[in-house]
C-alpha cells in the first residue's frame, strides 16, 4: 500500500512535530507501506523521509524541477519523480497513492489536504484521508470545517471521511486494517 503523506517543509516550534514524523516514517516501513510524498530534503519531509529509510522501506518522492534546482530534493530515497509543476506533482502523489496523512505543516500541507478532500467531495478518488492531530495542531481548521458544515458550505457527512488521530499508532492502524482486507 502507498501512502502519500502531505507535512510542512519546515519542522514547527516544538520537537512534539519532528517526533512524531520519525514515527510516522517507522510505522510506514514496518508496515511495508511505500511513502509517497513531496520530494524534499527539508522540514518534516526530510524527517518522515529519512525515517522511512532508515527502517529500511521505500520512499517515492515527487518534485518540481524548479525545488529540485533549490536543492531541496532527497537525493537518499528510493525514487525522486521529477516533474514541471506543483501541479502535476499533487497528480502524480494522489495517482500513486492509496491513502493520504496530512501532518502538521503550512500553506503547501493545507492547500495539498484541501485539495485531496475536495476530490473526495467530487468521487473523483475514494482513498482514505486521515490527519494526524499531533499538539492538537489540527483542532483550529477542524472546528472550522464543522462550522462550514453547520453554516451550509459542506454537506452533512462529508468530515466522517477523514479519519483524526493524535497517535501514530492509532492512525496506522487504520491503515494496516484497510491494507489487511484489501489482501483478502
Amino acid at each position: 500500500m502507498n501512502i502519500c503523506v502531505f507535512c510542512g517543509s519546515a519542522t514547527g516550534a516544538t520537537s512534539i512535530y519532528r517526533q512524531a514524523a520519525t514515527d510516522l516514517g517507522k510505522a510506514l516501513a514496518e508496515h511495508s507501506f511505500t511513502l509517497i510524498y513531496g520530494g524534499g530534503n527539508v522540514g518534516l519531509m526530510g524527517i518522515v523521509a529519512d525515517a522511512v529509510m532508515k527502517h529500511g522501506g521505500k520512499v517515492i518522492g515527487v518534485i518540481p524541477d524548479f525545488l529540485l534546482k533549490r536543492e531541496v530534493g532527497h537525493r537518499g530515497i528510493t525514487e525522486l519523480i521529477i516533474v514541471d509543476s506543483m501541479h502535476e506533482r499533487k497528480k502524480k502523489m494522489a495517482d500513486l497513492a492509496n491513502g493520504f496523512i496530512a501532518l502538521p505543516g503550512g500553506w503547501g500541507t493545507l492547500e495539498e489536504l484541501a485539495e485531496v478532500l475536495t476530490w473526495r467531495q467530487l468521487r473523483l478518488i475514494h482513498n482514505p484521508v486521515a490527519i494526524l492531530n499531533v499538539n492538537s495542531f489540527y483542532d483550529a481548521l477542524l472546528a472550522q470545517m464543522k462550522h462550514m458544515t453547520q453554516e451550509g458550505f459542506l454537506q452533512p457527512g462529508l468530515l466522517d471521511v477523514v479519519r483524526v488521530e493524535t497517535t501514530v499508532e492509532k492512525l496506522i492502524s487504520g491503515f494496516v486494517d484497510r491494507s489487511a482486507n484489501a489482501s483478502l
